[in-house]
């Protein structure tokens, strides 16, 4: 059974940097097409970026282009969203989310996932 952890949320300043990590144990069938979402009070829960399984193809939320940047570095090793420059409006709480499928797709649905991490928060405040 896949399991994920996200670490690495808190609160920053505007225009500062963070990088979230998200841990996945488990699983036969891994390296995982991954997803980093977000969700704010009130709101639905938004497609931030992705990164496939082997080829390292990545996809943005406009939103976020330019700033984050999703990696990995191996095939098990945690999935990481580094975010630059954040702003007020990146606050949220964030997740990883994991789906097994061919090389090179992405996934901007929340439901294209099947798997979830408990979420991490994170707060950009002066």
């Amino acid at each position: 059974q896949v399991q994920l952890v996200e670490s690495g949320g808190g609160l920053v300043q505007p225009g500062g940097s963070l990088r979230l990590s998200c841990a996945v144990s488990g699983g036969r069938f891994a390296p995982f097409a991954m997803g980093w979402f977000r969700q704010a009070p009130g709101k639905e829960r938004e497609f931030v970026a992705a990164i496939s399984r082997f080829d390292r193809v990545t996809d943005y939320s406009d939103s976020v282009k330019g700033r984050f940047t999703v990696s990995r570095d191996a095939a098990k090793s945690p999935v990481y969203l580094h975010m630059d420059a954040l702003k007020p409006d990146d606050t949220a709480i964030y997740y990883c989310a994991a789906r097994d499928t061919v090389p090179g797709k992405v996934y901007n649905n929340v439901a294209d996932y099947n798997t979830w991490g408990q979420g991490t928060q994170v707060t950009v405040s002066s």
